[in-house]
Formats: structure tokens, C-alpha cells, sequence
């Protein structure tokens, strides 16, 4: 599916309105949390989970604090 969205002025930011069909596939709602993650692709949306944020979070801090080892690993 491609859609072409329209970046429109949300006060002082800038948004962009997800039309039904996009809404539906997600599974989501007005007032809904979406998260974005970036992949060699481009960004990806899904819905928050919590769960998934914090197992982010936790991958984040491991791959900070051990950065010279993983690289060693990646040879």
C-alpha cells in the first residue's frame, strides 16, 4: 500500500493525518500512540507497546555499553 500524505501545521509542529485505511491496518484510533522506528528501509510505524518500547530501551543501553565488544563479534 502507498499513500501520499500531506504535511500540514499542527500549532507549533507539524503532523501528518493518516487516512482510515492506514488507521485500520494498524490497528489504531484518534488518540492512539504509534512508535517509528528506523530501518534500512525507512521508517516503520506500528502501534506503542509498551512492552516492545522497553525491550528497545534495554537493547539501546546493551548495545552502548558493550559497542567495542559487539564489533569485535561482527569480525
Amino acid at each position: 500500500m502507498t499513500a501520499k500524505l500531506k504535511i500540514t501545521t499542527v500549532g507549533n509542529s507539524a503532523g501528518i493525518v493518516l487516512p482510515r485505511e492506514i488507521l485500520e491496518r494498524l490497528r489504531v484510533r484518534k488518540g492512539d500512540t504509534l512508535y517509528a522506528t528506523e530501518t534500512p528501509n525507512g521508517l516503520e510505524l506500528r502501534p506503542f507497546d509498551e512492552e516492545f518500547a522497553e525491550d528497545m530501551e534495554i537493547a539501546e543501553r546493551v548495545m552502548r555499553e558493550n559497542r567495542d565488544l559487539l564489533r569485535k563479534l561482527a569480525e
